[in-house]
């Protein structure tokens, strides 16, 4: 059965559970900038490089994919969230893109094989996308607001190398996530479709939007109605929201996306607000809780944590979730959605 088959399946029968964060993760191990780099000749200081810890220390990043397989997790993501020639770019490590891809969904995919191993049930790899530092949309330049650091083709030449090299590694799925510009998803997502039709199988995508004020916009000005009306020709497996705030502030906005998408809707939050610190404090029990009132309003098919989540979040929610009834998909309307910065129906 092909993992969209097989993810369809189990999701029709039951909440599934994603992971959490991983920055956490990744910070309690309190690394130095020689766990980092490893024995690679890289001329930029690599402290905070996550992503080549799937290079360097793939022992770490695995022990972390592991911890949330065994937390409950369904799926879990590649570590690359960076992992782009413009991300990388701050570190000097555009070359290894390729290496760092196939290199981690290589080990998202062993770490998930081991667990069927032991029980029989299959696991799911989604393979990480992140936003990248710059935007289509807007401008870095207060003063010249038609300029742009980098064009649509170049970016979605970007996202295409991230993506085929992803799809060799072995990902299930193609994940766009934390989303703040609706026309960098719509590049990713072009590069995705690109990729998954090169590869010649089925590799289908999951988009996730980023809330950047409580009026419920990403940063290119998007309700997420009207993300949902400009990204829904791309026909995602998934959509949602994930980061932005904890599972209490994202609600209202989740139950907008949810009655609009006509698609399974993921949903991932942090545990709650940052403090002064810039540390989450949120415990496991209390996102769980707060994730389980989305379920009592019948608002998702698939659950895990961002920012300051932990495996102990995850089988904290795992065990909220767990003989609950998924979200019933709605019967989308044969009506024509546009989108500005609100959606707009046309009347017929």
């Amino acid at each position: 059965m092909s993992a969209r088959a097989a993810f369809v399946d189990r999701a029709a029968q039951q909440i599934l559970v994603f992971d959490g964060g991983y920055g956490t993760a990744i910070q309690g191990y309190k690394l130095s900038e020689a766990d980092y780099r490893g024995d690679l000749d890289l001329t930029h200081d690599q402290k905070g490089n996550n992503d080549l810890l799937s290079i360097t220390r793939p022992d770490i990043v695995g022990a972390i994919h592991t911890a949330y397989l065994e937390a409950g997790a369904d799926m879990i993501e590649t570590n690359t969230f960076s992992a782009t020639q413009i991300s990388m770019a701050d570190y000097g490590c555009e070359h290894l893109v390729e290496r760092l891809n196939v290199e981690s969904a290589k080990l998202a995919r062993a770490c998930c094989d081991a667990a069927e191993a032991k029980d029989g049930i299959r696991r799911f790899v989604a393979g990480s996308v992140g936003p990248t530092n710059k935007t289509l949309s807007l401008s870095p330049d207060v003063n010249d607001p038609g300029y742009r650091e980098i064009d649509f083709d170049y970016l979605k030449d970007v996202y295409r190398a991230q993506c085929d090299a992803l799809i060799e590694g072995g990902v299930d799925f193609l994940l766009i996530e934390t989303i703040f510009d609706t026309l960098n998803a719509k590049c990713a997502a072009m590069a995705a479709q690109e990729a998954a039709a090169a590869c010649g199988r089925d590799v289908p995508l999951m988009i996730s939007m980023t809330i950047t004020d409580m009026a419920g916009r990403n940063l290119s000005g998007h309700t997420v109605e009207a993300f949902w009306a400009a990204i829904r020709h791309a026909k995602p497996l998934t959509i949602g929201l994930n980061c932005s705030f904890g599972a209490d502030l994202l609600r209202p906005h989740l139950a907008a996306l949810s009655k609009q998408a006509d698609v399974l809707v993921m949903a991932y939050p942090n545990a709650g607000l940052p403090n002064d610190l810039a540390e989450y404090d949120e415990l496991p029990e209390t996102t769980a809780q707060l994730i389980g009132q989305w379920l009592d309003d019948g608002l998702v098919n698939i659950v895990g944590g961002c920012c300051g989540t932990t495996p102990a979040h995850i089988a904290a929610i795992a065990k909220a979730v767990a003989k609950r009834a998924p979200r019933t998909i709605p019967k989308a309307d044969v009506i024509t959605r546009l989108a500005g910065l609100e959606p707009f129906v046309m009347a017929s």
